[in-house]
């Protein structure tokens, strides 16, 4: 049996649960590039000799790119933030006033993670004006994902991680390449939007032009695109173009309470 190896980062909307089933319907290839990569589930577990990962998220791909580049320092540097000292409310505001205050990219890196593994249920949201603003999560002794952070640096060897529009992700690809995309999903509510997450927003406008991105390389090249989603009436329109479509059934665990977990519907459409 194969171990599935965790994120280092917790991350709403994360692909740890569903690595099985789309690795099961990505096709083979030598490079996958992931225009929205996240915390990097689908990269971790998957097994291609090459990766393209991007995500509009600058702080997280700085995080990436020094993991890479000086993993054994920065876990050093990054587990001394996990103190009891620092697992209080007093002193997580004041490392995220200085998170936002900082433009040292080194020291933003260290802090990303400690704020991740110290907020709010593994959100990373920022206001209108840019700064980080996930409040401090109560947890009795926040996890240092020091196994996971190692493999993580090991894999990414394999990868070059860049920062920019999913349309200039796309315009990477070559005959061979797969895709996989793991948008800003479509709000089940209008008080279910995640959008904000990542600073900008991601509406239905980008929903349908993502569809048509995967159409167009797929013509343009020889490639596979492979789109998750939830699974609406309206995702199943936009998707229409698609060879093949899966719905499963995933639990939500976005809810702090696991009571209040529910399961939803999830659609995978392959290009």
């Amino acid at each position: 049996m194969v171990k599935k190896h965790r994120a280092f980062l917790k991350w709403a909307g994360g692909k740890y649960g569903l690595c099985d089933v789309i690795n099961q319907m990505l096709p083979k290839g030598e490079r996958l590039i992931e225009p929205f990569v996240g915390a990097g589930s689908v990269f971790l577990n998957s097994d291609y000799q090459n990766y393209i990962l991007n995500d509009i998220n600058k702080d997280l791909i700085n995080l990436y790119q020094i993991i890479q580049m000086k993993p054994q320092r920065f876990i050093d540097d990054a587990k001394k933030l996990f103190c009891q000292a620092n697992n209080e409310a007093n002193a997580y505001y004041h490392l995220r006033a200085e998170f936002n205050a900082s433009v040292d990219k080194y020291y933003r890196s260290l802090l990303f993670l400690y704020l991740n593994r110290h907020g709010y249920n593994g959100l990373c949201r920022y206001n209108k004006s840019g700064g980080y603003n996930v409040p401090f999560g109560k947890y009795k002794k926040p996890y240092f994902p020091e196994e996971e952070l190692l493999f993580f640096a090991e894999k990414a060897q394999k990868a070059i991680f860049i920062c920019e529009g999913y349309r200039q992700t796309f315009h990477r690809a070559q005959d061979g390449d797969v895709i996989y995309c793991d948008p800003p999903y479509v709000p089940l509510s209008k008080t279910a939007s995640f959008t904000s997450y990542a600073g900008n927003g991601f509406g239905l406008d980008e929903q349908a032009d993502l569809a048509n991105a995967a159409e167009e390389a797929v013509k343009e090249h020889k490639v596979n695109v492979l789109i998750s989603n939830h699974d609406t009436i309206w995702t199943r329109k936009i998707y229409q173009g698609a060879s093949k479509r899966k719905s499963i059934q995933v639990a939500r665990t976005i809810s702090q309470k696991a009571t209040k977990r529910k399961k939803v519907a999830e659609l995978l459409a392959l290009y």
